[in-house]
């Protein structure tokens, strides 16, 4: 669905305005979609990078190193396919009306931390219980 508000160019969410407005959810959609547009356009560049560079090389050491560098790529590739299917269902959850809160408890995410982790789908405080709730399975099973 396309939207029909305008952001201004330098429109920033603030905690003055009311919590997930058509701005915010504009400006979060488009913030989300050219994460994602970026993320394919290295998939795309590391693809190419695959096809054009083979793997014969004389030297042993030189394909060993060519080998490892592909491989950490084809792994960050992986983690980037990952965080796009994250990406998508954050803009799910900005269509149905949900994004922004806390799929746990419901209570707001918080701008702030939209801003620095926007397929956040937990509230800090969710977050934490997570994690504690974690390391001590961790140590459980130690």
């Amino acid at each position: 669905m396309e939207s029909t508000v305008i952001l201004p160019p330098d429109y920033k969410p603030s905690a003055d305005e009311e919590y997930m407005n058509e701005m915010q959810l504009e400006y979060f959609r488009q913030k989300l979609l050219n994460w994602k547009k970026s993320l394919i356009g290295q998939a795309t560049d590391t693809l190419n990078d695959l096809r054009e560079g083979g793997l014969n090389r004389p030297d042993e050491i030189d394909r060993a190193s060519l080998e490892a560098d592909k491989a950490l790529e084809l792994r960050t590739r992986d983690r980037a396919r990952k965080l796009i299917s994250k990406i998508d269902d954050a803009l799910r959850r900005i269509e149905d009306g949900v994004y922004g809160y806390c799929e746990e408890t419901g209570d707001p995410i918080g701008i702030e931390r939209l801003e620095v982790r926007p397929v956040a789908t937990l509230s800090i405080e969710a977050q934490e219980r997570h994690e504690r709730m974690e390391k001590t399975y961790d140590d459980d099973v130690k």
